[in-house]
């Protein structure tokens, strides 16, 4: 199952990320979301948990917990949704 987890402050490690969530169970990863061109942290990530009882235990657990002065807000993490007919904004160039 995967989780979002946003509102991490900008200094954060993966490893800080990966101590605090498996306390709840195994991590097969984590995805902190980067900014394309400068490569800095955007400030959220995304922790995939193989079992779903422990995401579940992760997310009513850390929900609100602080990290650093700021409270994580985690959340099961929704499917990207497709923008092929969606505008994405700028002039129309049909």
């Amino acid at each position: 199952m995967n989780i979002y987890v946003g509102n991490v402050p900008k200094e954060t490690t993966e490893a800080e990320l990966r101590k605090e969530f498996e306390k709840f169970g195994e991590i097969a990863s984590i995805t902190m979301v980067r900014d394309k061109f400068t490569s800095l942290f955007k400030g959220f990530a995304f922790i995939e948990m193989p079992k779903k009882e422990e995401a579940e235990k992760a997310i009513q657990n850390m929900d609100g917990t602080m990290l650093a002065g700021r409270p994580l807000s985690v959340n099961p993490a929704k499917p990207k949704t497709e923008f092929k007919d969606k505008p994405r904004g700028g002039y129309n160039r049909y």
